[in-house]
Formats: structure tokens, C-alpha cells, sequence
């Protein structure tokens, strides 16, 4: 943002601290009135015709947009993604803990992301694989929705599982 001697434009459209416009006065006379009220000229639209320029304090401006941006840092929620990784031959024992595990991922607002590897000969059977995320989605079903459906990527398949939203 450009500010006192560094606005590069002859004549300007003013705004004085009070958010009043003045009119369209040269660089210097605008200048003249920001140092008699102990203020900066600031320019806020340099593509108007003329450009516009505002008086006001530019430390406290700046010291103000500071604080905006870092309370809305403060608010903004950052999603992960946490695998979780099963097999197509999974006993019940080992699936019921990684349901467990996942749903208490997702409570915690993460998603999910659940994938089989199939190893040797076992991709030629890809429907078990398929029938193993059904079923764990189909669980999670009370705290999640479906992100992207079971689909394969080489020789894994997997499939993403986002927190429900509740209003």
C-alpha cells in the first residue's frame, strides 16, 4: 500500500479521517492536510480515476488488519486425513479395533481414509476387498459419509470417509 511521498499520482480524490470525501485536490494539498490533522495519506483504490487516497493513522490500520487475520487463523478448523489400513482376510477381532480406531478419528473431526492392499494373488479377487469397505463404511455410517466410494489404485483399494457435520 502506498502512503505519503510515495503516491506517484499528481492529483487525488480525498477522504479525511472521518470518511467525508473533500473533493479532488493535487498530491501536495492532500499531503498538507494529512500533516495539519498528525495523520498519514494512504492510498486505498490507485486504479480509480483519480486515484483515491484516505487520511488515517496507517499504523493503527495495519495493527487492526493484524489482528482480523490472526483471529480468523484462531477460528479456521484444520482437517487431517488418518489411514487406516485393513486386509482382505481381516478376522473380526482386527476389523471391530480398526472401526474403533477410525470412529474415534472421525469424532475428532478428521477424515478417514480405510485402504486394503492385496498382496500375491489376492487381487485377482477384488470383490472380497470391495465386500471388507462396504462393510466398514456401512459401520461408520452414524459419524461419517462417504467422501469417494471403494475404488483401486494399483494394487490397494480405498476408499475416504469424512466427519458428519452437525448443525
Amino acid at each position: 500500500m502506498l502512503l505519503n511521498e510515495g503516491i506517484r499520482a499528481r492529483e487525488v480524490r480525498l477522504i479525511d479521517q472521518n470518511g467525508e470525501q473533500l473533493g479532488i485536490k493535487t498530491k501536495f494539498e492532500a499531503l498538507e492536510i494529512a500533516g495539519r490533522v498528525n495523520l498519514d495519506l494512504v492510498l486505498v483504490a490507485p486504479n480509480a480515476k483519480p486515484p483515491v487516497a484516505r487520511i488515517m493513522d496507517y499504523g493503527k490500520f495495519k495493527f487492526e488488519n493484524q489482528k482480523k487475520e490472526k483471529e480468523a487463523r484462531k477460528n479456521q478448523k484444520i482437517i487431517t486425513t488418518k489411514e487406516v489400513r485393513l486386509s482382505p482376510t481381516i478376522d473380526e477381532h482386527d476389523f471391530n479395533t480398526k472401526l474403533r480406531n477410525a470412529i474415534k478419528f472421525l469424532e475428532k473431526g478428521d477424515k478417514v481414509k480405510a485402504s486394503i492392499r492385496f498382496k500375491g494373488r489376492a487381487i485377482t479377487h477384488k470383490e472380497i476387498g470391495q465386500r471388507v469397505l462396504d462393510r466398514f463404511s456401512a459401520a461408520c455410517k452414524e459419524v461419517a459419509t462417504i467422501e469417494s466410494h471403494p475404488k483401486m489404485d494399483g494394487r490397494s483399494m480405498f476408499l475416504v470417509l469424512a466427519p458428519k457435520i452437525e448443525k
